[in-house]
């Protein structure tokens, strides 16, 4: 494994998701069986170019500085912005779209939800990440955009720590169905979040309805989301909404099921597990899908 120079081009691959944007407008703009061209290409030609391009376990290197990786890092702040315009532009202009009836609305924002959520959460994932404000807060907008701000709480304080546990519900059980997994999560991740900032909050002495609960920024972020579907186009806006937001969280855990399915970490008494180590990830090393998911399918790395 040898590490890459982190340049302008080593990071024009991971550009390549603004290709989906102009297929979104085209697809909107023809309606039929265009709609089809939003899945296929996200899902189907990348898929197409890894079997082509093959694999590569080459990383960036770890100590270059941040402001030598501004390349990279711009894509992904971009992203807010360009999704905010995609989501509510299109919701704008297929409500007074004649040629749009409401089965290709509804495809539509099929299609939407697929970027959504194959670059907008990947890319929120990363942003939380990251140390600055500016950045959070475009992860906290992008996951209000899904309606799944929780997201954030749940990833940083529950699945970092615990991880390939029981405790840990987006850990897919050995034997476990997606079609079992992905109610579970959605019925157990909401509450496993909110107990953790508690926690957090009552550490502070502070109550779990405080203000400085990020649950009170998410529900705000959420319901404005919302409000502007609505004064943009009605309650079916609304639906259409809520619609890729749904897509976008169904690809999110389809992704999290494979990532740790049937690991677990040995449990060490008293509560405590072993460190976290590779072999607790699942990993795949195709080129192609990792431009599209800034190498989120290395995760050992993460």
């Amino acid at each position: 494994m040898k590490n890459l120079p982190a340049n302008l081009a080593n990071a024009l691959p991971f550009w390549l998701t603004l290709g989906l944007v102009p297929i979104a407008v085209l697809a909107a703009a023809k309606g039929g069986w265009w709609l089809a061209l939003i899945p296929m290409s996200s899902w189907g030609l990348f898929s197409v170019l890894d079997r082509i391009i093959g694999t590569s376990d080459e990383n960036a290197d770890p100590d270059t500085p941040d402001q030598h990786l501004f390349w990279h890092r711009a894509i992904t702040i971009l992203w807010f912005p360009i999704q905010f315009v995609l989501i509510f532009g299109l919701l704008a202009y297929a409500m007074r779209a004649p040629h749009l009836d409401g089965s290709e609305r509804f495809w539509l924002f099929f299609g939407v939800g697929v970027i959504s959520g194959t670059v907008g959460i990947v890319y929120s994932h990363e942003l939380m990440h990251q140390k600055n404000n500016l950045e959070r807060w475009l992860a906290d907008l992008l996951l209000a955009s899904v309606l799944y701000s929780h997201f954030r709480s749940e990833h940083l304080l529950v699945h970092h720590r615990y991880v390939a546990t029981p405790r840990d519900a987006v850990t897919a059980r050995y034997n476990e169905g997606f079609h079992q997994f992905f109610p579970r999560v959605l019925r157990e991740s909401l509450p496993s979040a909110w107990n953790a900032e508690k926690a957090m909050l009552a550490r502070k002495g502070l109550s779990a309805f405080d203000l400085s609960n990020p649950f009170a920024r998410y529900a705000a972020l959420q319901g404005g989301m919302l409000l502007l579907a609505l004064l943009i186009a009605g309650w079916t806006g609304i639906g259409l909404f809520c619609l890729q937001a749904f897509i976008a969280v169904w690809q999110l855990e389809l992704v999290n099921y494979i990532e740790h399915y049937g690991l677990t970490r040995k449990h060490l008494g008293n509560g405590k597990y072993e460190r976290v180590k590779p072999r607790h990830s699942w990993n795949a090393t195709q080129k192609a899908s990792n431009w599209l998911l800034i190498n989120l399918q290395r995760h050992s790395d993460h």
